[in-house]
């Protein structure tokens, strides 16, 4: 099963994408379901940022990178937001 991690991340931090991780993510956040494949996944994690305050209070040098991984890796990851 497949857990999906938002992650937002400065631009001024990561200024490639590709280098957001938990670690450097100023805010990360777990979506509480599992999914079977990894395109649910995606759209799920998409959806779920879209429905929180998060979303509405992203800075203008702030970037969304949606990591889809499996659910026992990611056990440890609060789903709060950490903000």
């Amino acid at each position: 099963m497949l857990t999906a991690l938002i992650l937002i991340c400065s631009v001024s931090v990561t200024p490639d994408i590709r280098d957001c991780t938990r670690d450097n993510a100023s805010d990360v956040m777990r979506v509480p379901t599992e999914f079977a494949n990894p395109m649910t996944c995606f759209l799920h994690g998409q959806t779920f940022l879209a429905e929180t305050s998060l979303a509405q209070d992203l800075r203008e040098d702030d970037r969304i990178k949606i990591v889809c991984a499996r659910s026992q890796s990611v056990a440890l990851v609060p789903s709060a937001v950490t903000r």
